[in-house]
């Protein structure tokens, strides 16, 4: 099975890999489109800002090769952290900038909404799952993982939505839709439970080869 991390200039690669090799699973950091061809699945890390990381999937290819994969091919796919913001349809951070568009919603900055919060929201927090969730099966009803972001996916839709955050009010933690899934929380620097969930998503790749 092949699982592959894209390099387009804006992620935690090492950290990324090296938390899927610890569940077993090897995967291929690539930095050309070709390299997407013939993955069992798909994943999108991402630190930085959301303009700048389109404008690097645009100049390196990656934008249409990505839908043909993903949206056509229904290749598993997670975006971690701003790679989560990515699926939707625009962006206020910064201006106004146009997403992947898979996921329809809008990105937008944490409102503290009168409370004494933070921004950005960096640290451990809880998060609710919703139930029938693939990605965190077996993780009971809540688990904490470790977050660093100042901006947070609106979806359109709540159905999208499986797992929730409160932090100055709830927010879109997780998501899964089809074959796409996505975490607003770095897995990979979250300890057992950040594993975990990973590895739910290498039986999902799995499930599918």
């Amino acid at each position: 099975m092949r699982i592959v991390v894209i390099d387009y200039g804006m992620g935690n690669l090492r950290s990324v890999a090296n938390a899927f090799e610890a569940v077993g699973q090897p995967v291929e950091i690539v930095a050309a489109p070709d390299g997407l061809d013939g993955a069992d699945g798909i994943v999108l890390p991402g630190v930085g800002a959301f303009g700048d990381a389109m404008r690097n999937l645009h100049e390196r290819g990656f934008v249409d090769p990505l839908d043909r994969h993903v949206r056509g091919g229904r290749v598993p796919f997670l975006g971690l952290c701003l790679g989560m913001q990515l699926v939707a349809t625009e962006s206020a951070e910064h201006g106004e900038h146009r997403g992947l568009g898979w996921v329809p919603g809008r990105v937008v900055r944490i409102d503290p909404n009168g409370t004494p919060v933070r921004v950005p929201h960096i640290g451990w927090d809880d998060v609710r799952f919703s139930s029938g969730t693939r990605l965190f099966a077996d993780l009971g009803e809540s688990q904490a993982f470790y977050f660093v972001h100042s901006f947070v996916l609106e979806p359109e839709s709540r159905n999208v939505v499986s797992g929730v955050c409160d932090y100055a009010g709830p927010f879109a933690a997780t998501i899964e839709t089809g074959n796409i899934f996505g975490t607003q929380f770095h897995p990979e620097k979250s300890q057992k439970a950040g594993l975990a969930a990973l590895r739910n998503f290498v039986g999902i790749c799995s499930s599918i080869v």
